[in-house]
């Protein structure tokens, strides 16, 4: 005989987006259980670069955008939560970076006016010099002006690890996914041979998210793909470095963060510009040849002669949007029993746990009496990717 659960909520996908709405919901109440297939984190969220967006970055062209006002809030609910007084307890957790930089390395005067005139970094940059420079731009050849954002860097592979922990034993590793109806209804999944009963079904699991919405029978919400190639480089002599180059255009030429490494190094982890549509067309060894390249002229005096390094390919999965552009907040539809949803990045998780207690809210579903979860199959949690690809 199948083994038979009822929970509250069952949650498919383990990232950050699922993480993190699994724990709300247990500090409200609710009994959960949350189902990933292979690690968890392991497939777009360990491959962030841990940005805890404010909104400046849409705003270099000088417009005030609806992605900068719907993140402008989430650098605070996210640093409360990092010192145990926010929505959820996150201790613990490691902080790679206070502030994240804006770098100008030339004259770009004109394209900063209109972005410093804009609403959604006013009163939120301030330009930084001499020893509050971030380690990697301390040298004397250094020209450039740099601002200090209001935004924070996060160790991704710590915030899964915390996350994983507020899980508590509402855990489980499972791959097949079949629907379990009740006269013509939803009324849960069978996973893996067990029948998990719940009032709520949510699909959390990015990419994931269409294979699971087939195995339903379901084609929407539609979801895009928009790809990265991002590049990664260790070497000696490379400090921390947080910050968007500014280029000419409404996106920044390169985005930097720094990661450490397990043998003591540190890993500047490459995106922005540089990742996106020439990125993605160029193979391995054309995209490491525009990294370095784009290094050496920008920071001339770091010496690269024993880097290492990598590039990493990555699916943003996202709802289908016209002209595949980038949704401003997190998105959440809903089918009776079934709600569906993409946070669109990392730091707008609380956004996409607001929309989910909110319609839970709207519909009345409140905690039942659940019998406690037997002892479950738990996923592991990824590993770092740069100590899978340079380690």
């Amino acid at each position: 005989m199948a083994e038979s659960l009822s929970t509250d909520v069952l949650i498919l996908g383990g990232g950050i987006a699922g993480l993190w709405l699994n724990a709300r919901l247990r500090q409200q109440g609710f009994a959960t259980l949350l189902v990933e297939k292979a690690s968890l984190g392991g497939e777009q969220s360990v491959k962030s670069q841990g940005i805890i967006h404010g909104g400046a970055k849409y705003a270099l062209h000088g417009a005030l955008t609806g992605a900068s006002e719907a993140i402008a809030d989430m650098p605070r609910r996210w640093r409360e939560a990092l010192a145990g007084s926010g929505e959820l307890d996150l201790r613990g957790v490691r902080l790679l970076s206070d502030a994240h930089y804006l770098w100008s390395p030339g004259t770009l005067a004109g394209n900063l006016t209109s972005f410093f005139a804009s609403k959604a970094v006013r009163g939120r940059v301030d330009q930084v010099k001499g020893d509050a420079l971030p380690p990697a731009l301390q040298h004397p050849k250094f020209k450039g002006k740099v601002y200090r954002l209001a935004e924070l860097v996060l160790d991704v592979p710590s915030l899964i690890t915390r996350l994983a922990e507020l899980a508590g034993d509402s855990l489980l590793a499972g791959r097949e996914v079949i629907p379990l109806r009740h006269d013509g209804q939803l009324a849960g999944l069978v996973i893996d041979g067990r029948e998990v009963r719940a009032q709520r079904i949510v699909l959390s699991a990015g990419a994931g998210n269409q294979a699971l919405l087939e195995a339903l029978g379901l084609s929407q919400p539609a979801m895009q793909r928009r790809p990265l190639h991002m590049v990664m480089v260790k070497a000696p002599s490379l400090k921390p470095l947080y910050a968007h180059c500014l280029g000419g255009g409404p996106k920044p030429r390169v985005t930097v963060t720094s990661h450490p490494a397990a043998d003591g190094q540190w890993v500047w982890y490459l995106g922005g510009d540089l990742a996106e549509a020439d990125g993605v067309a160029r193979n391995e060894a054309e995209q490491i040849a525009a990294a370095e390249q784009e290094l050496r002229q920008l920071l001339p005096w770091i010496d690269l002669s024993a880097a290492q390094w990598a590039t990493l390919r990555v699916d943003r999965a996202e709802p289908a949007q016209s002209g595949l552009v980038r949704p401003d907040n997190a998105f959440l539809a809903e089918q009776d029993r079934l709600l569906v949803g993409w946070p669109t990045k990392l730091a707008l998780a609380p956004d996409f746990a607001d929309r989910v207690l909110a319609a839970f809210e709207r519909d009345g579903v409140r905690p039942a009496a659940n019998p406690p979860l037997p002892a479950l199959p738990r996923p592991t949690v990824a590993q770092p990717v740069w100590e899978e690809l340079l380690g």
